[in-house]
């Protein structure tokens, strides 16, 4: 019987450039169009959903939105000799990581248009829809758009590279040709290669020291701090094109320079004639992180053994995606996240009452999906050995073998695509695939999740992120008067500084250091410390003792070790052994926890108010307004309405408010929270947007000097605040605490139950993997490769960790 709705459907228009069209995968699962029933996509909004019996997420969307019309995909690979014959040879890698084999040509896919009217169930196949031609277009539209997983990987590979106003103003002095290639060298030493032209007045410095050893001793960065010139050319990347590796020194970042076959020719250097004879900054630092890599061998030479089931699932590396995928995994063994995010239930409970038009733009949607993808086990098998995937040729002898000679099959892994893309939208690197820092990323996480709870108000769920909570206490006592000040933050991590002490060097001139021992580095975090202070009692500056203690033990205990140092202002990794306490056991005692205001204690009286100060405004999106000729008072109102961190958000609200009568008024500061003056219209509707009131998203900017994103952060750390500033004030002998999490028990005594590690040298390179412990053993996740873990590696690496992860027992 042919289907009365086929009208229907000729309605129906195919996605436009701008949509994101979910046929690669369910949004609410990884089943996939490679699973035995396909996905099914939505031909009104196109999103993908699957069809298992027991998830059945295309019906709930089917019928919750009222879209009644799919189209399933299925996939398959084609036969590897047709593949061989017609796949093209691999574009020349550009991008800044370890890049996907390509898919193109490798499967061949059917589709059927389905109508969930007549079929509320699985939906019906219309076999007819296929002959009309309006049908044909929607699904060729439909099939040839760009996925949702591929137009994600697109915005977030291209890194735009653009001018700045010290590229596109930039003063050249008169001067003469420089010496020809070859003949070149380092004003201020002998290099001749990694050699940086100032564009405005012709010097020659060397650059920094680079990824892959290449020489370099910072002299062109001493160059511009000696003159103040912003923009430099590496020689040697110059193309005849106009290409070539430009660095502003003001920016402290790559951009292009319009002009460069212009300003080049100012020093007698033809574009036209150039070629390049040195690696770009990109292929330097593409080169470096292929390098790195973890060993799946172990001590004795024989292959780690890969492992499977609950639990046990590995992550596929996106590009760069590995610090995601360590953070993932580690949060998601713990039980807390497995008990609020995880099961089949929850699941499809939540599928069934999401408020979120779409699964995909849906914080809590994605976080039950990759619980559900990591601690299933339903993914959790080998990859194919055939047709195309991932063992389909013969890996390189360097590859460990098992002790009968064969190669180990891993997972294939999940490509949590969607959820990178929503948890990293709108963060200037997050959304990026730029490798990230693990220990940034995993704080973020923590606020996106605790600001999403916020937003749905979700009072029946337990929030899974307080389990890191805890209170940390500043303790403030003048040495004159004798009179204190306690105060109480939340915080989610530990970070501790680990002392470099150099010990010698090894063979290849890398410097080996000393021994430090976690306790020792924790101490020393809680241990007072003598500072200069205006005391208010004493109306002098006078000194004072500072101490931080414990206001409360975290149920879970992160440690972020920070072995990173600044190295000509680049981020350099120092790699410094640091020793756990005997059987991996932190304890935390009575002399760790503060308890407030003591008997006895007299507490200082609070601070003047600063009612004629400003806020702190940042320095260098200040200074790059100023520099495009803009008055300081307006380049102050543009960065205290647009957050205080954007000059080019501070540059558009400039040129939208030039004709404000005030605009060059003095900036009248408000009383009584610190001098920040009244926060924009804009700024309060955008927090107002994440559930706040006015009243509390006017109090966050007064308090944080109008920086939108540590008001945030003061919202989530002031939940019963409520904004009104003619609350009455607390009693000065009992201090209001924010609401923080933890136990004021002790001793507490942790565990270690996973660490994160990290191998190259600085947080821009490199790769990182996660050391769980998965009952009485190790196991090593890196990316989509999950093994047992080999005793001995693990005792090394556990001392070159960078984040510790420690359960309460």
């Amino acid at each position: 019987m042919a289907c009365p709705h086929l009208s229907e459907i000729t309605r129906l228009e195919p996605p436009r450039l701008s949509q994101s069209v979910q046929r690669e995968e369910c949004t609410q699962c990884f089943d996939n169009q490679d699973s035995p029933s396909g996905i099914d996509v939505c031909l009104s909004c196109f999103n993908g959903g699957c069809l298992d019996p027991g998830r059945h997420h295309a019906r709930t969307h089917a019928q919750r939105a009222g879209h009644p019309f799919t189209l399933n995909v299925k996939r398959k690979a084609r036969p590897s000799e047709h593949r061989a014959e017609s796949e093209e040879p691999p574009a020349k890698m550009k991008k800044l990581a370890i890049v996907e084999e390509r898919e193109e040509d490798k499967y061949e896919h059917v589709t059927t248009v389905k109508c969930w009217k007549c079929n509320p169930e699985t939906g019906a196949p219309l076999p007819e829809a296929a002959n009309d031609d309006r049908v044909k277009a929607l699904i060729n539209g439909v099939m040839q758009s760009m996925s949702s997983a591929r137009q994600s990987e697109v915005q977030a590979w291209e890194e735009e590279i653009l001018p700045c106003e010290h590229t596109l103003m930039l003063p050249q002095a008169s001067t003469g040709p420089i010496p020809q290639s070859g003949l070149a060298h380092c004003a201020s030493c002998d290099l001749r290669e990694n050699l940086w032209l100032c564009l405005t007045c012709g010097a020659l410095g060397c650059g920094r020291q680079q990824f892959g050893g290449l020489g370099g001793n910072g002299h062109g960065l001493a160059h511009f701090e000696a003159t103040g010139h912003p923009v430099s050319v590496k020689l040697g990347t110059i193309t005849p094109e106009g290409g070539a590796d430009i660095y502003c020194y003001t920016c402290n970042d790559a951009k292009q320079d319009p002009e460069l076959a212009a300003h080049l020719a100012a020093f007698g250097i033809n574009v036209q004639t150039q070629t390049k004879t040195e690696k770009s900054m990109t292929e330097l630092q593409i080169e470096h992180n292929l390098k790195y890599d973890f060993s799946l061998t172990s001590e004795d030479g024989k292959a780690l053994e890969p492992l499977f089931g609950a639990g046990l699932t590995g992550l596929s590396n996106l590009g760069n995606s590995c610090y995601m995928a360590s953070v993932l995994q580690t949060v998601f063994s713990l039980p807390a996240f497995r008990e609020r995010y995880f099961s089949v239930d929850a699941l499809n409970s939540h599928a069934e009452t999401c408020s979120e038009p779409l699964p995909a733009a849906c914080v809590e949607c994605q976080m039950r999906k990759v619980a559900d993808g990591l601690v299933s086990g339903r993914y959790a098998y080998p990859a194919p050995t055939h047709g195309g995937f991932a063992q389909s040729s013969p890996l390189p002898e360097a590859e460990p073998r098992k002790q009968d000679g064969s190669v180990p099959v891993f997972q294939a892994g999940l490509k949590p695509t969607g959820f990178k893309a929503l948890i990293g939208k709108g963060h200037e690197e997050f959304s990026t695939m730029r490798q990230q820092d693990a220990e940034e990323f995993f704080t973020h996480l923590l606020s996106v999740l605790r600001r999403d709870a916020h937003k749905r108000k979700d009072g029946g769920l337990t929030d899974a992120t307080q389990v890191f909570s805890y209170g940390l206490e500043q303790r403030l006592q003048c040495t004159d008067c004798k009179r204190v000040r306690y105060r109480v933050d939340a915080a989610d991590t530990v970070s501790v500084a680990v002392p470099a002490v150099e010990k010698s060097k090894d063979a290849e001139g890398k410097i080996q250091y000393e021994d430090v021992q976690l306790m020792s580095c924790l101490e020393a975090l809680l241990s007072p410390e003598t500072l200069e202070y205006a005391c208010p009692s004493c109306g002098k500056s006078v000194y004072a003792n500072k101490q931080t203690k414990f206001a409360s033990f975290p149920e879970v205990l992160v440690v972020h070790a920070k072995k990173f140092t600044l190295v000509n202002w680049v981020p350099a990794k120092l790699d410094i052994p640091v020793i756990l306490p005997e059987h991996d056991q932190v304890v935390l005692e009575e002399r760790h926890l503060g308890r407030g205001l003591q008997p006895g204690e007299e507490p200082l009286p609070e601070d003047a108010p600063a009612a004629a100060a400003l806020p702190e405004f940042n320095a260098a999106a200040l200074g790059q307004l100023e520099a495009m000729g803009f008055p300081t008072v307006r380049c102050q109102k543009a960065l205290l309405a647009t957050g205080n961190s954007d000059p080019e958000a501070a540059m558009n609200w400039l040129f939208e408010h030039m004709e404000d009568p005030d605009i060059d008024d003095p900036i009248q500061p408000s009383g009584g929270s610190g001098g920040a003056a009244e926060p924009s219209a804009e700024q309060v509707a955008m927090l107002a947007d994440m559930g706040f009131t006015s009243a509390q998203a006017k109090k966050a900017l007064r308090e944080t000097g109008g920086n939108a994103e540590r008001a945030v952060e003061w919202l989530f750390s002031h939940p019963d605040d409520m904004g009104e500033e003619s609350a009455p004030a607390a009693s000065s002998s009992t201090p209001v605490q924010p609401e923080i999490g933890g136990t004021k028990e002790a001793p507490v005594r942790y565990t270690l139950k996973a660490f994160i590690s990290h191998k190259g040298p600085s947080v821009h390179s490199g790769h990182y993997v996660a050391h769980i412990r998965v009952g009485d053993e190790w196991v090593l996740f890196n990316d989509e490769k999950v093994v047992r873990a080999d005793a001995e590696s693990v005792r090394d690496l556990k001392r070159f960790a960078y984040l510790y992860f420690f359960e309460g027992v």
